[in-house]
C-alpha cells in the first residue's frame, strides 16, 4: 500500500454535543507523533464535525510530514448544513495544501445513512430500517437514496473544487452507488463480517480492478469476544441516551478479546495490501467517550464497545506511554508490525 494510515477522531458532533469533550493541542500533537513514529503510519484520516479542530490536527499532521485525508464528518445534518461545513473545511484544507501539505479532501462519509435528506427517517436506525426492512421495496428505496445522494455530491464536489485544488474523494457505503467520475480516489467504508468473509477478498480484488486508485476507510471492530463476526454492528452492544446519543453502559457483560480485534485488523490489512489497495485507514486510534473501566460493574467498561486501538483511561496515565491518558491494545502492536514491514 502507498498510504498506510489510521483514522484520528477530533470529535463527532450530534445535536450540539461533541463526543470528544476536551481537545488539548499538546495531546493531539503527541498522539499524531505516536501515530507516525510508533504505528509507522505515513497517512492519517482526520475526521470530525468541528472545522477548527480538523484544521488544528491537520496542521500538526502536516508538520510531521503525514499525508492528510481531511474529512468533515457531519451527523444528523441537513444538506444545507453539510454544504456549509464542507465549504468551510475545503477552504481550510486548501490553505494547508498551498503551504506544502499533502492533502486529500474527503467530501463526507456515509452521508446517506448518517444525515438527513437522503433516506426517510429521523435517525440512523430509522433510515436503515426504512431502507432494508421492506424487502420488496428495497431496490426502489435504494434507487431513491442514490438519486438524492448523487445530486447532492455533484453540488458538493463543485463547491469543494472551487475552493480546494488538490485530490478529492468521498467515503462511500457500497449501496450508495457513487459516480466515481467525480472523484480522484474510489473510497469505501469496507467492513468484513462473518457472513461475507468468504466473498471479501474477491470483492476487494474487483474494486482494485477499476482504473482509479482505491482507498479503504472505516474498517475495524470492537474489543469484545465475537465482535469481528458482526463487525459492522459491533458497537450495538452500547446503550445510548435517547436524547443526546451519549453512551451510557453496555447491554450486558461481555468478555474482553484484544487478540480477536488485533487478528481481525491484521487480516484485513493483509488482504488490502496483497490485493493492491492504494490507501488504508484503520478505524480508529481512540474514542474518548468510551473509557476503559476495569473495576466495578462489567457493563460500565465502555471500551469493550470501542473500535479504538488504545483504551482510554479516566483517572490515570498509561504504563506504556506515561504521558498519555491511554494504554495500547493488542491491535496497536499488530498494526505497527504490519506497517513497519
Amino acid at each position: 500500500m502507498r498510504a498506510k494510515g489510521i483514522c484520528f477522531d477530533t470529535g463527532f458532533i450530534r445535536n450540539g454535543s461533541n463526543s470528544r469533550e476536551s481537545f488539548d493541542p499538546d495531546l493531539v500533537k503527541r498522539e499524531l507523533t505516536v501515530i507516525r513514529d510508533d504505528l509507522h503510519c505515513n497517512a492519517v484520516h482526520i475526521t470530525g464535525g468541528d472545522p477548527e479542530r480538523l484544521e488544528l490536527a491537520a496542521r500538526y499532521a502536516a508538520e510531521l510530514g503525514l499525508e492528510i485525508w481531511f474529512s468533515p464528518y457531519p451527523l444528523e445534518s441537513t444538506t444545507d448544513e453539510i454544504l456549509t461545513l464542507v465549504a468551510d473545511c475545503a477552504e481550510r484544507a486548501e490553505q494547508l495544501r498551498a503551504q506544502g501539505a499533502q492533502i486529500v479532501f474527503v467530501t463526507g462519509v456515509e452521508l446517506s445513512v448518517m444525515n438527513r435528506g437522503f433516506l426517510d427517517g429521523d435517525s440512523t436506525a430509522e433510515r436503515l430500517g426504512w431502507l432494508l426492512d421492506d424487502v420488496a421495496r428495497r431496490p426502489e428505496r435504494m434507487a431513491a437514496g442514490r438519486t438524492r445522494l448523487d445530486a447532492f455530491l455533484r453540488e458538493a464536489v463543485a463547491v469543494v473544487r472551487e475552493r480546494f485544488h488538490g485530490k478529492v474523494t468521498y467515503a462511500a457505503i457500497q449501496f450508495e452507488g457513487v459516480d466515481w467520475d467525480l472523484f480522484d480516489f474510489v473510497t469505501f467504508e469496507l467492513i468484513r463480517s462473518a457472513e461475507v468473509a468468504h466473498l471479501f477478498r474477491d470483492g476487494v480484488r474487483s474494486l482494485v480492478a477499476q482504473a482509479k486508485p482505491v482507498a479503504i476507510t472505516g474498517f475495524g471492530t470492537a474489543t469484545w469476544r465475537g465482535a469481528p463476526d458482526v463487525a459492522p454492528r459491533s458497537m450495538e452492544v452500547l446503550e445510548n441516551d435517547e436524547a443526546t446519543g451519549a453512551p451510557l453502559r453496555l447491554t450486558g457483560a461481555y468478555e474482553r478479546d484484544e487478540a480477536g480485534q488485533a487478528a481481525y485488523v491484521s487480516e484485513l490489512l493483509e488482504i488490502f495490501d496483497s490485493e493492491g489497495v492504494d490507501s488504508a485507514f484503520v478505524f480508529l486510534f481512540a474514542l474518548y467517550n468510551l473509557p476503559h473501566r476495569p473495576d466495578g460493574d462489567a457493563r460500565d467498561d465502555l471500551d469493550l464497545a470501542s473500535l479504538g486501538i488504545v483504551k482510554v483511561l479516566e483517572d490515570r496515565h498509561g504504563d506504556s506511554y506515561p504521558d498519555m491518558p491511554w494504554e495500547p491494545k493488542a491491535a496497536f502492536a499488530a498494526i505497527a508490525d504490519h506497517y513497519r514491514g
